[in-house]
């Protein structure tokens, strides 16, 4: 009487029970949950029918839309496994990519195929959505001819893949992440109980799909018969007119889409919006203007590694005892344990629980059922991140007396100074505070006499001006001396993955591109 556990559940059960309920919103496409199930159904049979076999890769490139939510179950409903590409990734990514994950069938929108055109004729099959391209086969074309009755689930081995996620953001060759069915079910799970997800929700689709499976929110909304609602691109403009016209009450993004929803003109709110967060630590400034507006900013923390949630900042009723700018301090640390996500600890490098004072720093290590089952074909990359049988992050933080996990670095973005450790994350958290400023990045600069010294990327709010001096004795007024930037540069605009995080490697490399070390 045992099941396996996989996301697909949530489609086949709000495919039965949610038919006529309004399901996704694209533009000016509409589909109901029954209109969704039969693309699904018609979806699958297409790929079963293009010779694709269980376990078989499928790559799926296209920007948030209906068609990349279809794939999300039309694929593994097929028995596949679905190969999220990064809609901005160069050519020579993509080839990688495509090589390393035996991709025998790639599905593309017209609009981005240009990065892989090149690519097309080595591929097995290639079937593109959207029009303009007579040379390859039509998405709708292809899945129309196909039978629209339903079609039962395969059978599902749940520590099987249901997706091959690629890392972005390294200088190296991104990794392919194993996640598997089990993985995905429970992060989907988590994603409904920590966001309160409810039939009467909205949901716009601001975070790509393709990452991470847009945190599990392709699975998660549907479970509840809640509405998708695809953005495309992400502006401030669009963002806010989405959730004034069609009544958003949910979404995820990077902290930019924080700024974009503070900074953004726009029309007071006449309902409360959830936001989940992730991928920096949230300035507490960006978290204390958004909640005097009636968003509520849900601070979460993971990786694509842990399908990709493991804590939450939550928020106890006796916080709100606590003063404006306290509740968004805590609120800014990545928190606890999430309810499904396992046991999540913070340690030194022997592998012991560091003091939970808030002070000393260790790694972050989990262990639990949203591990992924590994890299593929990267046994050794796998066996060095899951050292003793924990899954190490990378990510340096400290435990404060509640229990409270809070990053203060990645390992690599520590900038040590004279000696000091000094946290960049602290920095930018302060530089966000001063009302000149939008966006800031501190990174490490080598120095001849104190080894290395914090440098500031700052991007300034519109028609405001500040000058270097005025934000070093900002600093300088809040921050212990040595942890005061030694220089600031003004720049239109910082680099990004495309998930949102801001590529400190890419700040750091000019100033370190001439030595053997990134440490001095």
């Amino acid at each position: 009487m045992i099941t396996p556990l996989t996301p697909l559940e949530f489609g086949r059960r709000a495919f039965k029970l949610y038919p006529s309920r309004l399901a996704v919103i694209d533009g000016e496409y509409r589909a109901t949950y029954q209109t969704l199930a039969t693309r699904v159904y018609q979806l699958a049979r297409a790929v079963r029918a293009a010779g694709i076999n269980p376990g078989d890769r499928v790559a799926v490139l296209a920007p948030n839309s209906h068609v990349m939510l279809e794939a999300f179950y039309g694929v593994p409903w097929a028995g596949a496994v679905m190969v999220p590409l990064n809609t901005r990734l160069n050519t020579e990514e993509y080839a990688y990519i495509l090589e390393h994950s035996g991709t025998r069938l790639l599905i593309a929108d017209s609009e981005l195929i240009e990065p892989v055109r090149g690519l097309l004729p080595g591929l097995e099959k290639v079937v593109i959505a959207g029009s303009g391209e007579p040379d390859w086969e039509n998405y709708e074309d292809w899945i129309g001819q196909e039978d629209t009755s339903p079609l039962p689930l395969p059978d599902i081995d749940e520590n099987a893949m249901i997706t091959l996620n690629y890392t972005s953001g390294t200088t190296a060759r991104p990794k392919g992440v194993m996640l598997t069915h089990r993985n995905t079910y429970i992060n989907a799970v988590d994603f409904l109980l920590h966001m309160r997800m409810q039939t009467q929700d909205r949901y716009l689709h601001v975070l790509p799909m393709f990452h991470a499976n847009g945190w599990g929110d392709v699975w998660a909304v549907s479970a509840v018969g809640a509405v998708h609602s695809a953005l495309r691109k992400v502006a401030g403009p669009q963002l806010w007119d989405a959730i004034e016209s069609q009544g958003i009450t949910a979404l995820c993004g990077a902290p930019a889409v924080l700024n974009m929803l503070a900074t953004t003109p726009h029309q007071p709110l006449n309902h409360p919006v959830r936001v989940a967060t992730a991928g920096a630590p949230p300035p507490s400034r960006l978290i204390a203007d958004l909640s005097a507006e009636h968003i509520e900013v849900i601070h979460v923390y993971g990786l694509t590694e842990v399908s990709p949630w493991i804590t939450i900042s939550e928020s106890l009723p006796e916080d709100d005892e606590l003063s404006a700018e306290a509740r968004a301090e805590k609120m800014a640390c990545q928190g606890v344990e999430q309810l499904l996500s396992g046991e999540v600890r913070v340690v030194r490098p022997d592998g012991t629980d560091v003091v939970s004072n808030g002070e000393e720093v260790g790694e972050i290590v989990c262990r639990g059922n949203v591990v992924m089952a590994g890299y593929y074909h990267q046994p050794e990359e796998t066996a060095k991140a899951m050292e003793n049988g924990w899954f190490h992050t990378g990510d340096l933080a400290v435990i404060h007396p509640s229990g409270y996990v809070q990053i203060k670095d990645r390992s690599k973005d520590m900038i040590i100074s004279g000696g000091e450790n000094i946290s960049s994350v602290e920095v930018e958290d302060l530089l966000y505070r001063h009302p000149a400023v939008y966006e800031a990045a501190v990174v490490a600069v080598p120095d001849p006499q104190w080894g290395e010294t914090p440098k500031a990327f700052i991007v300034t709010n519109p028609g405001q001006e500040v000058s270097s001096e005025e934000l070093r004795r900002f600093c300088r007024d809040h921050l212990t001396h040595y942890k005061v930037p030694s220089s600031f540069e003004f720049v239109d605009a910082l680099p990004r993955t495309a998930s949102g995080k801001i590529q400190k490697f890419v700040l750091r490399q000019p100033y370190w591109a001439d030595r053997g070390s990134g440490v001095n």
